[in-house]
Formats: structure tokens, C-alpha cells, sequence
């Protein structure tokens, strides 16, 4: 099939062709009918599938009549990235359209955003932050907004966005189409659903299953040896791929940070994404990266959902996410619109649960892949399948570590061990010897000195040996 079914203006047309699209992709193919004919829509599709350009032609579609220079169209995104490339490919599908789009997220200055406010757009991609800044300066107004757009819901939600979503949705026409995209569908999510949507057309495609035009496998090792099979892994990478780009991801920014430069120091063009740049410095990192003067990204999960580069040919897990969905959307940065990618994993002994958890959303088990030179690293097995460590056996005989030590003499019967008092004359309860049987202050035994305390403590068992068998 191919876009002409769907009667676009030609100018829109032309931007198809610009883009080089010709074949639908299955989220765009269901997804685009229904909004053209105005319906509410909820599609469920994996990252790299094609969503923004589902929604992105049937909106240019109906803006292209009605009035300019007015705010019609909302989209609220969770990152400034995924925010500025929505923005570019409502600016390349319409680039003959006449329709102007602008972005407005925090971090940059609002100048400029605000002098495009105030210039006129049909066309706004926001994160929720700054839009309700200026809102609250007046200087925005919702109230012609025709088309809403929630893009990647789930990851607004998880980034605490609901509150601020809701009062966005307060200033709004209450006659509005409505969308709403996202790569799974948490209770939350289908709660949010049910309140802003009317009736909509669902379409899921293949949801929470990662894309199938990606290979999977992981490479066990040990934590201290990370870079260095890491370092392995690009170097071999570069051989065989020329120049495809990589994704690394680790958990923290501190992490990536230093990631990014030691991989630099080691002569390979890396640069990091992560939550302390500032907007200049993010931009230059995502336009060193898309340009290809920097084959390598380390980043954070908050790029997960706003990396969308050509020809990344690898992304790999420094670190594992926290969540298989995490899992989902970080790999689905490669193999997009029908391309081929590869997944690849770092994976110590700590992180078999959440191994598990994955190949239970994949349906098949992971790969797991050696690397020459890092064949005696720790193989991802279960804590009770682990080889047992090299100590030697403990002799039933006798006390482990007590062979350098002088035999001890037997207790007498009615003792316990030496220096306790006899069963017989060991108080009961609470009670307390009568005074006629406590020793005079004279005949009391003295404390005992360092030298007996060591003495005794030399000879009883220590907590982890096994007690002196009593006879008789």
C-alpha cells in the first residue's frame, strides 16, 4: 500500500516524497483513516514504528483549510528532544504547506518563544513545564486549539506529568479531537484514556513487544571489567559496520558523563545526553551525533524516547534498565522503519531477575555471546548454580582452625563450659541467692585480667564452629 489512498493535499504529498516515505508503516496504515475523519484515537505502537508521522499528515490535512496564524494544533511532549524532533517532522512533511510549527520547553530562553507566539503558528509542540508558564503570563491562550496531541503518555506519567497535563486539559475547548500515542498502556494510562477520549479507535501494534527487526543478546561479565569489553565491543563494531552509529545507555547521568569521556580518552568519538547540559550543549551533542563526527551517544533513559537518528546500528546496555518496558524503548532506537539493529547487553551475576523478566517479554530466551579474551568472566547464572568458591573443606573432627591450637580440656558434667557455675546453684527465674549463701566481699573471685580474657576467649568456640560434643 501507499499514501495515495489517503487523498493528502499535494503539497503534503510532496513532503512525503521529501522524507523518502512510500509504504505506510501498520500504525500509520489504521491510525491515519480514522483521524482524517475526526475520530478520538488511542494507538498503542512500539517506539520506532512511525507514530509521529501518524499523526503529523492527517493534522497538516485538516489545517491546510481554516484559518492561519491562530493556535490549532497541540502537541504535548514528555522530552525537549522528542518535542524538537516532532517539530522537524511537522516542519519537513509541511515544508509546501504555508503551516508554521514552534516549540516551547523549558531550559532555553522564552524569548524567542514568545516572539513566535505573539508572530502567529497553527502548530505547537510543548513540554507542559513552559507551557504553563506562559500560560500564566498570558501569553498563550488554548481556547482554539482544535487538535490535541499527547505524545509517548506513558513516559509523561512516569516523569510525574499528570498534574500539570490536567490543568492543560482545563484550558481547553471541550469540543477538540483528541490523541493520544504511547509505547504501553500502565492502568494509569487507561485511566487517563477513559477521561479524555470519546469513543475512540484503538489500534495496538505488537504493544510492549520489542521491534521485531532487532537481534538481541547479552555478553556476561564481570562489573570491573565493563569498559574494557565495552571497549572490545565498539572497536569490533567499527570493523564490521564502518560508519553506523551506537547508543550506550547506563542508569545514572553521573555515569554516562564519565562513560562518555573515558571512551574519549580512549580515542573513540563519544559524547554524552544527559539530564545536567544545558539545552546549547544537548543540541550540539544530538547534532555531532546525527551529522556523524560523533559515531558514539552515551545517555540516560530520558533520551529514550527522543533519539530519533538514522543508521543507529547498536544500541547497548552499559548498564540494565529497571523495567523490561524500559528495555522496549531504549532498544527500539535501532531497527526503525523496517531496518535492521541489534541490541546487545552487558550483564553481571546481580543482573539475571531482570534477564528474566525480558526474555518473558520477548518469548524466547537472549543470546548470550562470549567475547575472545574475556572468556573467564561471570557467566549469568543463578546465585544457587554459581561454582563454589576454592576454600578447603572443614574437618568434622574438630573446630575449624583450631588445629595450631592447644587441646582444651573436657567440661566437668553439670558445666556448659569452663568458668560457668554448676546447674545446681544456678538461680531460677528472678530469684537471687539468699544472703547467707552469697561469698563474703573477701572471698569473691577477682575480675579477671586482659590476659585471662584472652586466655579464655582463645579457648571457646568461635560463633561459627561447632560446640564441643558433652558426653555421658
Amino acid at each position: 500500500m501507499t499514501f495515495e489512498p489517503f487523498a493528502f493535499h499535494p503539497q503534503i504529498n510532496a513532503g512525503i516524497s521529501a522524507a523518502g516515505y512510500s509504504t505506510p508503516t501498520p500504525i500509520q496504515h489504521k491510525t491515519i483513516p480514522a483521524i482524517l475523519e475526526g475520530r478520538d484515537v488511542l494507538g498503542l505502537a512500539q517506539t520506532g514504528t512511525g507514530k509521529t508521522a501518524a499523526f503529523a499528515l492527517p493534522i497538516l490535512q485538516r489545517l491546510m483549510n481554516g484559518p492561519r496564524g491562530r493556535l490549532r494544533a497541540l502537541i504535548l511532549s514528555p522530552t525537549r528532544e522528542l518535542a524538537e524532533q516532532t517539530h522537524v517532522a511537522f516542519t519537513h512533511l509541511g515544508r509546501q504547506t504555508g503551516l508554521r510549527s514552534l516549540t516551547v520547553y523549558g531550559g532555553v530562553s522564552a524569548m524567542p518563544q514568545v516572539k513566535g507566539l505573539r508572530a502567529g503558528c497553527e502548530i505547537v509542540v510543548a513540554c507542559p513545564g513552559r507551557l504553563l508558564d506562559l500560560m500564566g503570563q498570558g501569553v498563550v491562550k488554548l481556547d482554539t486549539v482544535e487538535v490535541l496531541v499527547l505524545d509517548e503518555a506513558d513516559q509523561m506519567f512516569d516523569m510525574g506529568f499528570l498534574p500539570s497535563i490536567r490543568r492543560i486539559l482545563a484550558a481547553l475547548p471541550r469540543e477538540r479531537q483528541t490523541l493520544l500515542f504511547s509505547a504501553t498502556m500502565p492502568a494509569e494510562i487507561r485511566e487517563l484514556a477513559s477521561e479524555l477520549l470519546r469513543r475512540p479507535v484503538t489500534v495496538e501494534i505488537g504493544i510492549t513487544r520489542p521491534i521485531e527487526t532487532i537481534s538481541h543478546a547479552i555478553y556476561p561479565v564481570d562489573s570491573t571489567q565493563k569498559l574494557e569489553m565495552l571497549l572490545a565491543l565498539l572497536r569490533a563494531q567499527q570493523r564490521e559496520a564502518g560508519s553506523g552509529k551506537v547508543l550506550i545507555f547506563t542508569r545514572t547521568k553521573h555515569r554516562a558523563k564519565k562513560l562518555a569521556q573515558q571512551l574519549a580518552h580512549s580515542g573513540i568519538a563519544a559524547t554524552s545526553l544527559q539530564g545536567n547540559l544545558s539545552q546549547s550543549q544537548r543540541q550540539a551533542a544530538m547534532d555531532g551525533f546525527r551529522s556523524g563526527r560523533v559515531r558514539v551517544l552515551v545517555a540516560t533513559d530520558i533520551a529514550a524516547r527522543g533519539i530519533d537518528v538514522s543508521q543507529i546500528t547498536h544500541v547497548i546496555n552499559f548498564d540494565l534498565p529497571d523495567t523490561s518496558e524500559a528495555y522496549t524503548h531504549r532498544t527500539g532506537r535501532t531497527g526503525r522503519m523496517e531496518n535492521l539493529g541489534t541490541a546487545l547487553s552487558l550483564v553481571t551475576p546481580d543482573d539475571q531477575p531482570m534477564i528474566r523478566t525480558i526474555e518473558r517479554l520477548l518469548g524466547r530466551g537472549l543470546e548470550r555471546r562470549k567475547l575472545a579474551g574475556f572468556e573467564h568472566t561471570a557467566q549469568p547464572a543463578a546465585a544457587e548454580t554459581m561454582a563454589p568458591t576454592n576454600r578447603p573443606p572443614v574437618s568434622p573432627a574438630r573446630p575449624q582452625g583450631s588445629s595450631n591450637r592447644p587441646a582444651t580440656s573436657r567440661p566437668a558434667p553439670g558445666r556448659t563450659s569452663a568458668g560457668d557455675r554448676p546447674h545446681d546453684n544456678r538461680p531460677q527465674g528472678n530469684q537471687r541467692p539468699a544472703a547467707s549463701q552469697r561469698p563474703a566481699a573477701s572471698q569473691r573471685p577477682a575480675p579477671p585480667t586482659r590476659s585471662d580474657a584472652a586466655r579464655q576467649s582463645n579457648h571457646s568456640p568461635r560463633r561459627d564452629e561447632p560446640m564441643p560434643t558433652r558426653r555421658g
